[in-house]
């Protein structure tokens, strides 16, 4: 089911249609599933296919029923023996269907948030049912120290991560970002923060040398997305950042212009570096030495002030 329990208006549907047959027997429908990664693969997005609810937040499950002639729904607890049994079938008839597809080689398991105690048990399935899949883990729990090898890890704001280890990582050809979400004070993107805070984060992501950042969400849209940005739950304007009948918005341009700098970032460091003479070095010296304020994400009352001076090394 839903992997985030509804959290938002537009409930999630099910990609991939589970049937129990009336012999016992399960089939597996992919059409959906199948329409989609193809889709974003003609749109240019074919390096992952990061797969939600292996680790729903309700944990339930549901098929189709034909005995019963009914959706049937399951509550399976990641440590149960149940949970191993019901979804080891399913992961050997995708694994068989990605490598028909071609696609194998690109998928991860994703779980977002999990608790240790469910990773491990989770991970212990997939190494038994289905160890060539990969794994996507946004962790707020530094569960990345027990599982070296997550494909694709984003670990939470508030979880300080070792540069050693994203180095590591880089060179096993992993990827390695950070995120923020509906608790992080800054750098953030609610309704209310600091128009600069978006720029600020891409700064952050540069200094901390990840790979990239991960920011739910993109279009979420709330009851009512043009009049009032709040949630039921979380902060105004966390769930979204464009507007429907693509508008855009502040944050959202001002994210951009974020990316925009750590793209001028690496091609300067590229640059001074190849140029090796006094003048580059001193360049290159001035700009790490900016770069390096913005590790933090508790900056000092001026960080506005120290932003806009580090762009101005851009130009």
């Amino acid at each position: 089911k839903d992997p985030w329990n509804n959290q938002s208006y537009d409930a999630y549907a099910d990609m991939i249609i589970w049937t129990k047959n009336k012999d016992q027997s399960w089939s597996f429908d992919y059409t959906i599933f199948d329409k989609w990664v193809e889709f974003m693969m003609d749109l240019g997005t074919d390096n992952m296919i990061n797969c939600y609810s292996l680790l729903t937040w309700n944990n339930q499950v549901h098929y189709n029923d034909m005995e019963k002639g009914e959706l049937v729904t399951l509550e399976l607890k990641a440590q149960s023996d149940e949970y191993a049994e019901f979804w080891s079938v399913f992961l050997k008839d995708f694994t068989k269907h990605l490598k028909e597809k071609g696609w194998l080689e690109i998928t991860n398991i994703a779980m977002d948030e999990r608790s240790p105690a469910d990773m491990q048990a989770t991970m212990k399935v997939l190494e038994t049912s289905a160890p060539e899949l990969g794994v996507s883990l946004a962790d707020n729990h530094k569960s990345y120290k027990e599982y070296p090898g997550i494909k694709d890890i984003s670990v939470g704001a508030s979880s300080e991560v070792d540069k050693a280890d994203i180095t590591l990582r880089r060179a096993e050809g992993l990827i390695t970002t950070w995120y923020v979400c509906c608790a992080d004070p800054f750098a953030n993107m609610f309704t209310f923060s600091a128009p600069a805070e978006p720029v600020y984060a891409a700064w952050h992501t540069v200094a901390g040398d990840f790979d990239g950042m991960l920011r739910w969400a993109y279009n979420s849209w709330v009851e009512n997305p043009l009049t009032d940005s709040r949630f039921r739950t979380w902060p105004a304007g966390d769930t979204y950042m464009v507007y429907p009948d693509a508008r855009s918005s502040i944050r959202f341009e001002r994210l951009i212009e974020g990316i925009q700098d750590a793209e001028k970032i690496r091609i300067l460091r590229k640059q001074y570096k190849e140029e090796n003479s006094d003048e580059s070095l001193e360049k290159l010296n001035k700009l790490e030495e900016a770069i390096a304020y913005f590790y933090t994400l508790e900056p000092s009352d001026d960080w506005n002030h120290k932003l806009n001076e580090a762009k101005k090394l851009l130009n």
